[in-house]
């Protein structure tokens, strides 16, 4: 019989989770390692909480798991203003496709479902920039399992035509001739796709509107803020009204996102305001 699930998930997320579990280990075991599962859902949607979840109850079936999170692939401050100074100063901004390093998540999917080392990078948000190579840590692989989370993992890009008209002020007003939309929308339509397609399981987490998206951000940065006071970094972090204008980076994104995933996602989980989750749809596991 399986361990218990640790002592810090709840009884609701564990009744929640366990039949995602369930259908993963279906379709893994008897498998080789590197069984990438990817993880999905808008700014502040639960993915931290969810993955962590998901990694303790697939260890409690005996399948070692690691964790792969979008956010510690994004390029560093000098590379991104580089990109900015070369092709749009909305580059600057970490977060949409473009602003990535896609084979390094390449390599780190292959370290770590084959025997050896692997070195994590992680990505500090406070200081806006990625954490030195020698602080990073190192997993011992293989592993059966790797969750692969992010706001837009698995997304697919959009059709040139829907480009033309901006969806928000943002765009509006600081990428009137679509220069910085069309970049991203090539980049998440080239490289980003051979990432994404070492996806072998999808989940994805729908916000009941984007609407709510800001509010969650809002919340995250100011959970941030408390555990950094005292540090001179917290110096860095986003005032309620710079969340606001960070999130419409992801608006176009998470938007065809929320319509386009939902029917070939493998699961479909559905959030209140509150993110009580339920799961909408489970792909059947089959015999």
């Amino acid at each position: 019989m399986p361990a218990a699930p640790g002592a810090g998930i709840t009884r609701q997320l564990a009744a929640l989770y366990q039949p995602i579990v369930e259908a993963i280990v279906h379709r893994q075991v008897g498998g080789p390692p590197g069984f990438v599962v990817g993880l999905c859902g808008p700014q502040g949607a639960g993915k931290t909480t969810g993955a962590a979840v998901l990694q303790a109850l697939l260890k409690a079936m005996g399948l070692r798991t690691a964790i792969l999170s979008l956010d510690d692939l994004y390029l560093g401050r000098d590379e991104r203003l580089a990109l900015a100074s070369q092709v749009h100063p909305l580059l600057a901004t970490r977060g949409p496709p473009g602003t990535h390093e896609t084979a390094l998540g390449l390599a780190l999917i292959e370290g770590l479902g084959a025997p050896g080392r692997t070195r994590m990078p992680e990505f500090d948000k406070a200081t806006d920039d990625r954490r030195p190579d020698a602080s990073w840590p190192s997993l011992e692989g293989p592993f059966e399992v790797i969750l692969f989370e992010g706001w837009c993992v698995g997304a697919r890009p959009q059709a040139p035509s829907a480009l033309v008209a901006p969806i928000n002020a943002l765009e509006e007003t600081e990428d009137a001739a679509g220069v910085w939309r069309t970049y991203v929308n090539r980049a998440l339509g080239g490289d980003y796709q051979g990432l994404f397609s070492h996806i072998d399981f999808q989940i994805l987490l729908v916000p009941p509107s984007f609407e709510v998206v800001a509010g969650w951000r809002i919340e995250q940065e100011r959970d941030l803020r408390r555990r950094r006071a005292g540090d001179p970094s917290a110096a860095r972090l986003l005032t309620d009204a710079q969340v606001r204008r960070f999130v419409q980076f992801y608006e176009r994104i998470t938007r065809h996102i929320l319509i386009e995933m939902p029917d070939r996602a493998d699961v479909l989980v559905r959030l209140d305001e509150s993110r009580n989750a339920t799961i909408e749809r489970l792909a059947a596991t089959g015999d």
